[in-house]
């Protein structure tokens, strides 16, 4: 049992938003560490380790790592055991498709709406974002995820955000990791902002031109990430 690791643990769910179960947060917790390369791509995790480290019960540690499964961040090899799957070029590539396809709709029917509690969220998020130390990279993909979040949920689309949220993960490994390397905050901060300043202006096809380059972007961080940490990456 590490007090250290029961400590990070607890304070990580007091940020959590969402009613879950201790499965579901334990989940959200080991997410993110993978997310954050705190656990490593091929580090190996075990189920009783994890159950006494940071003393729960081994039901919801199994069920964070079926979770963890089906979103392709852990393998189970047979007589091997449990490891961090390493980051598929393919399936980031196929996460932002998907992200790109269903955030541009909402953005344009965001855009169309005009919700002035919306533009007054978004614009708060940012300035938070402008706050946020250089190698802070956990606070502001946070920060990050709560704007493209914010315009999901104002625009009704809460499954829509479950969907892209479930299939970005492997995509969010790349980005945490870019932000030291091709894609400065302040960048991305301005992104945020013209889409904001689109949104407010009701310009949906400004909106959505703005977004769909601010997705596609991983496809230009990619490689250069992919080159600074070979040992992260799988076809």
């Amino acid at each position: 049992m590490s007090l250290e690791d029961i400590n990070n643990f607890a304070n990580f769910c007091s940020t959590l938003n969402e009613p879950l179960s201790l499965g579901g947060r334990f989940h959200r917790y080991l997410r993110a560490s993978i997310i954050r390369a705190s656990l490593l791509p091929c580090q190996p995790i075990f189920e009783v380790g994890m159950s006494n480290r940071f003393a729960i019960s081994r039901q919801p540690v199994r069920e964070a790592f079926i979770s963890l499964r089906n979103e392709r961040l852990i393998e189970v090899a047979p007589k091997i055991g449990t490891y961090v799957r390493k980051i598929s070029l393919k399936e980031v590539l196929d996460a932002r498709h998907v992200r790109e396809v269903v955030e541009v709709a909402i953005v344009k029917e965001v855009a169309r709406q005009h919700k002035k509690e919306l533009i007054e969220t978004l614009r708060q998020l940012v300035a938070q974002q402008r706050q946020v130390k250089h190698g802070d990279n956990h606070a502001f993909l946070l920060l990050d995820d709560a704007l493209h979040r914010s315009i999901a949920l104002h625009a009704g689309r809460e499954f829509a955000w479950r969907v892209i949220d479930s299939a970005k993960a492997q995509m969010d490994r790349v980005r945490f990791l870019s932000y030291d390397l091709a894609s400065p905050f302040e960048e991305l901060i301005d992104d945020h902002a013209q889409i904001i300043d689109a949104i407010e202006a009701k310009d949906a096809a400004q909106a959505a031109h703005i977004l769909e380059t601010h997705v596609r972007q991983v496809m230009q961080t990619l490689p250069q990430v992919a080159q600074h940490y070979p040992d992260y990456f799988i076809e």
